[in-house]
């Protein structure tokens, strides 16, 4: 079985975005209102899989605007800058390193 989630890009009233995480083994859905509450929420989700992830899917509604996922790319560029930098290594050389 592959534990898959699915990150979706949502707009809110306010025109402010947030990630809606899926889990599509059991069907959980969560509202992440930043990166740092996804990372934690697929933490959590993929806990229950003994912390392995296949995969995952990023999808987008299609009322955001580029603007909006320049800022949310920016974000994670960040946030992986921040993990690499703690681990000392890129996050393909972890995700090798994990898989021996």
């Amino acid at each position: 079985m592959a534990v898959v989630f699915e990150a979706t890009i949502k707009m809110d009233d306010t025109d402010g975005w947030y990630i809606e995480l899926k889990d599509t083994v059991d069907g959980r859905v969560e509202p992440c209102l930043n990166i740092e509450e996804l990372e934690k929420t697929i933490d959590e989700f993929g806990q229950d899989y003994g912390g392995h992830v296949d995969e995952v899917k990023w999808l987008k509604d299609d009322d955001v605007l580029p603007p909006v996922m320049d800022e949310i790319r920016m974000k994670m560029a960040e946030q992986r800058a921040k993990i690499e930098e703690i681990t000392g290594e890129t996050i393909e050389e972890t995700a090798k390193n994990i898989k021996k």
